[in-house]
């Protein structure tokens, strides 16, 4: 996800005029006595400048301010109102609601934020009560990560996320990563690819503060299961990405790759922005037994000063018979994008195999 305060002007208009009529007359069909002309009245006007997120918490507030105010019951309509909403972004509503107003009643909250992550997620609300009541909220976090519901299961892991894209920090999970090791734990072989995503993004979080904490962890995790074995790797990716060689012996990946690279060719030597980057190589085995090998590339971007910033990029990962050859090729549009800008001048380009470079090469970009 992009942050919030520069999502694309398209992705807002989720919360359009048209959106807001169909909460209000979704609500006033489970709510009778709600308020419809006075919830528009709050919301519309002003509503064009507002960024995503800013239109999703104004639906909030005005969904409070003509909703009961007894939060049981406003939670009550809320809960019937859930199947009702035609988007499921928008049902971040619901949990919004809860993260905002919910906090004088811990049960029901807990309950609702349950209930609401299926039409959407909950992910963003549950972290209100970590950052209030960390012990209380993991503890019942715990409980979730061992429930049938696989959206569930996810809002343990995902909610717990250190650095959860689109939300604020959490200090204490930051500092101390095995106050939700128990939640992890019950995930680190899960069945579902949803929940197994989450576990190793968490994980993945964890690695650019505690590293070792994460490899220590992995290292003793049951890895000849396809499902933990596919979190360590994902899990894993940042620190591969690096060359940590502890992280590669996770995967299997640990020793030098005994290969000899032949016939590298980056081309074309010079292109522009919107053309495309060719590579291919070959890598040959020099061993007498299969080895397992992490192949990434390295593109060293030029930056406005003349300097370089290095980006690594994901190969492939293969397993290489003896005296096998193979054959490796990437295509790359070279284009601009928010979170990088390109710079004419020369970019050097590298092979990595198994944390060590092998080749070098690169192309010149003209502006």
């Amino acid at each position: 996800m992009t942050s919030a305060s520069t999502a694309a002007p398209t992705l807002k208009n989720i919360f359009n005029a048209d959106r807001f009529r169909h909460v209000a007359e979704e609500t006033a069909a489970v709510y009778p006595r709600f308020d419809a002309a006075r919830f528009l009245e709050l919301a519309l006007p002003g509503l064009d400048p507002l960024t995503l997120m800013q239109r999703l918490r104004c639906m909030t507030e005005s969904l409070h301010a003509t909703l009961p105010a007894d939060y049981k019951k406003a939670v009550t309509v809320l809960r019937k109102l859930a199947p009702r909403i035609n988007s499921s972004f928008v049902t971040l509503v619901l949990p919004d609601y809860v993260g905002l107003y919910g906090h004088d009643d811990f049960d029901t909250s807990m309950e609702a934020l349950k209930f609401f992550t299926a039409f959407g997620t909950s992910e963003f609300a549950i972290r209100e009560f970590l950052k209030r009541d960390p012990a209380r909220t993991l503890a019942v976090m715990q409980a979730w990560s061992l429930d049938k519901s696989e959206h569930v299961r996810r809002l343990a892991s995902e909610g717990s996320r250190p650095r959860l894209p689109w939300s604020f920090r959490l200090d204490a999970l930051m500092a101390d990563p095995g106050l939700a090791a128990p939640i992890l734990e019950n995930l680190k072989a899960d069945d579902s690819l949803y929940v197994r995503k989450s576990v190793a993004n968490h994980l993945n979080d964890i690695t650019k503060t505690h590293p070792d904490w994460v490899l220590e962890r992995l290292e003793g995790w049951p890895l000849e299961n396809p499902h933990s074995a596919w979190i360590a790797r994902h899990a894993l990716r940042t620190l591969i990405k690096q060359g940590d060689r502890r992280a590669l012996a996770v995967i299997g990946a640990g020793k030098k790759a005994a290969v000899q690279l032949h016939d590298f060719s980056v081309s074309p030597k010079k292109l522009r922005l919107g053309e495309r980057l060719d590579l291919s190589f070959r890598l040959v085995s020099k061993a007498r037994s299969s080895q397992r090998l992490v192949v990434d590339y390295t593109i060293h971007y030029v930056k406005k000063s003349g300097a370089s910033s290095a980006k690594v990029f994901k190969l492939k990962e293969l397993t290489l018979g003896a005296g096998e050859t193979v054959v490796l090729t990437r295509s790359q549009v070279i284009r601009d994008f928010t979170t990088r800008v390109h710079h004419a001048g020369h970019h050097a380009v590298d092979i990595v195999v198994n944390g060590e470079r092998l080749a070098e090469g690169g192309f010149h970009l003209l502006r």
